[in-house]
């Protein structure tokens, strides 16, 4: 059996190696401690063949500095998001230290809950080597149909994207807009998301399979997306480190907003959605950005 390592034990490596497992042998590691049976040190972890990463965006850079070694593995990088602090995509960011034929990233609407109860999901893995793609793509569990596609900067700009949508999204259902809004905003923000796609030379079609529009309408629609929680306590005019405190988890659409406005300024590209939810969660009134929105 090919052997797996999970790299991050929250909700979805948790859930990620729960459904290698029934294919793999896999081992999961974290900088917490956690009283599993298959839990180990990461430089055990780091000697698999195959290694699934959830670090997040806004922590990757200095895990990788400090504690990431290549010994060749063919990696999936699990997680979503653009850095803040530089504005750099994740396959950037791995680039440093592993080469682009070893590197895939996942992408595709999924729920760890839903994940973990072995429910139907389909997913796209996403990497510039055919060779990568399709041996990670075999390691995935029958409940989960898999997709291989090469449009790397497609599927990273769709998942993090989408995470600042579903802000807006719970902002929306806070303030009580109803459903009318709310199919609005989504249909709107999938739009927006492809304008900023198109300078990167994204592909059309990722922005409506599942990558865009199958994982923008998930996450923008349910408040089992943290994200959409995020948004949800906003539009109650809580501050962003109040609501974060009260999730409890890492909602990587915070990160995104201010990298999205950060690169919208620097290249002139129109986003109204992203920049409202940056400017809330520098302290602007929902209902001040609502009516700034409706009077474009």
């Amino acid at each position: 059996m090919p052997k797996v390592g999970v790299i991050g034990a929250g909700k979805w490596g948790e859930a990620l190696a729960f459904a290698m497992s029934e294919k793999n042998e896999v081992i999961i590691t974290s900088r917490t401690p956690r009283d599993w049976k298959n839990f180990r040190s990461l430089e055990e972890v780091l000697a698999c063949e195959y290694l699934i990463i959830t670090v997040p965006a806004q922590q990757v850079s200095q895990w990788l500095k400090e504690h990431f070694v290549f010994k060749g593995q063919k990696i999936l990088v699990a997680a979503k998001g653009i850095e803040a602090s530089s504005g750099k995509f994740l396959n950037e960011i791995y680039a440093q230290y592993v080469p682009s034929e070893n590197l895939a990233f996942l992408s595709g609407p999924s729920f760890a809950s839903e994940v973990l109860q072995q429910l139907p999901t389909a997913l796209v893995i996403n990497s510039h080597s055919t060779k990568t793609a399709d041996a990670l793509a075999g390691l995935f569990p029958k409940f989960i149909r898999t997709y291989v596609s090469d449009d790397v900067i497609g599927a990273e700009i769709t998942g993090a994207y989408k995470n600042v949508i579903a802000i807006a999204a719970g902002i929306c259902e806070g303030l009580g807009l109803g459903k009318n809004a709310a199919a609005s905003l989504i249909s709107r923000g999938l739009v927006e998301m492809q304008r900023f796609g198109k300078v990167y030379g994204a592909s059309d079609e990722t922005f409506l399979g599942l990558s865009g529009a199958g994982d923008l309408f998930l996450t923008a629609s349910s408040s089992m997306s943290r994200n959409y929680r995020v948004g949800l306590g906003l539009a109650c005019g809580k501050p962003k480190e109040t609501v974060c405190n009260e999730i409890g988890e890492v909602s990587e659409g915070i990160g995104t907003a201010y990298a999205l406005h950060e690169i919208a300024t620097q290249k002139s590209i129109y986003l109204p959605i992203a920049h409202e939810v940056y400017a809330i969660l520098e302290g602007k009134s929902p209902q001040q950005s609502l009516k700034d929105l409706l009077e474009r």
